[in-house]
């Protein structure tokens, strides 16, 4: 599914990724943690393809390097990030947003595209499913939302356009226990054969709910050490210390 081969990543000459590697097969749930300023979020925007990044290596996904596509056609390739502080729109309502984002990836994918009826009938199915009232779709794309609301409807976009590897950046930051185990349902309904997850956190809570195939610990730019979910916790008992001495 997803094959980074010698990542190497900078902002203004500041190396960030160091000859990073990773494979996530078909089917997988991947968890990344580590400290603050290891990396974490700049591999999840370089993955889904933020500008801004010097970007060297490869990112083979679906047997195609797409490290020089636009963000929009790796969306439209079926990649997907779930942001950790999803940015406010106004004046861009969310049922349009949500309804365009779909047309534009079932075009992509040579789909017939959902009229308005077909559109809200199913927008409210999945809403309701993540506790999204319908007064909510019909406000500005975030703003006024709070820090829970924001998440679950990252993880409505997440439902509804149906990517192929999702990626999810700390979503569980600022979420209360409740929340929490809204989202983690919601994502854990989507799991299936076919569909990938990259789950990029600094805390091992949000794993007690999605449990990883695969968990990486990254510091420095690198992946030091891989297990499988039992490291998770081992990481909230002793933390990232020994492995920063290790570098």
């Amino acid at each position: 599914m997803l094959k980074i081969e010698k990542l190497n990543v900078s902002v203004d000459d500041k190396k960030i990724l160091k000859d990073f590697n990773l494979n996530i097969g078909k089917g997988e749930v991947h968890a990344i943690m580590g400290p603050n300023g290891s990396g974490k979020s700049t591999l999840s925007y370089v993955l889904a393809g933020k500008d801004g990044y010097e970007v060297d290596g490869k990112i083979i996904f679906k047997n195609e390097n797409i490290v020089e596509l636009e963000a929009d056609e790796r969306a439209q390739r079926g990649i997907f990030l779930a942001f950790q502080y999803p940015i406010e729109i106004p004046g861009v309502f969310m049922n349009n947003f949500l309804k365009t984002s779909l047309n534009a990836v079932r075009k992509a994918k040579g789909q017939k595209e959902v009229d308005v009826v077909e559109f809200l009938s199913l927008v409210k199915q999945h809403a309701k499913k993540l506790g999204i009232k319908d007064e909510q779709l019909g406000r500005a794309l975030n703003v006024g939302f709070s820090g829970g609301e924001k998440k679950r409807n990252e993880v409505l976009q997440m439902s509804l356009l149906e990517p192929e590897l999702a990626i999810l950046d700390e979503t569980d930051s600022g979420l209360d226990i409740d929340a929490l185990k809204i989202v983690a349902d919601g994502v854990n309904a989507l799991r299936s054969p076919n569909r990938s997850f990259l789950i990029i956190t600094h805390y091992q809570r949000l794993l007690d709910y999605i449990k990883p195939d695969f968990v990486h610990v990254m510091v420095n730019g690198s992946i030091v050490k891989t297990g499988c979910s039992k490291l998770a916790q081992e990481l909230d008992k002793i933390g990232y210390k020994e492995f920063q001495k290790a570098i």
